[in-house]
């Protein structure tokens, strides 16, 4: 099932990426009128780059988890099989 889902994988990943991006864009847009400052200009101040870092790093793994749990999702009402059930089954059988 791996080898099947590995196309939904990267569809998810691509969108997502995407999609966060935008994502952030469009909430640095609402927050201030000047572009994103670049970790490397002297007249940045570093609570700017700081915030910027971390709304772009936020919005970028809250749409990547949204787009793996889709595309997961969609996996299974095709296929009726969750893409990655079993895959914690082996750490539990180890002994303590």
């Amino acid at each position: 099932m791996k080898l099947l889902y590995k196309p939904f994988s990267i569809v998810s990943r691509v969108l997502g990426a995407r999609v966060g991006r935008q994502a952030f864009t469009t909430l640095w847009d609402g927050i201030t009128d000047s572009p994103k400052p670049s970790p490397n200009d002297p007249e940045a101040g570093l609570l700017k780059i700081t915030g910027s870092a971390a709304l772009e790093a936020a919005t970028l793994a809250a749409s990547a988890a949204l787009f793996n749990q889709l595309s997961s999702r969609l996996f299974h009402y095709l296929f009726g099989v969750w893409p990655d059930k079993g895959r914690g089954d082996d750490e539990q059988q180890l002994p303590a």
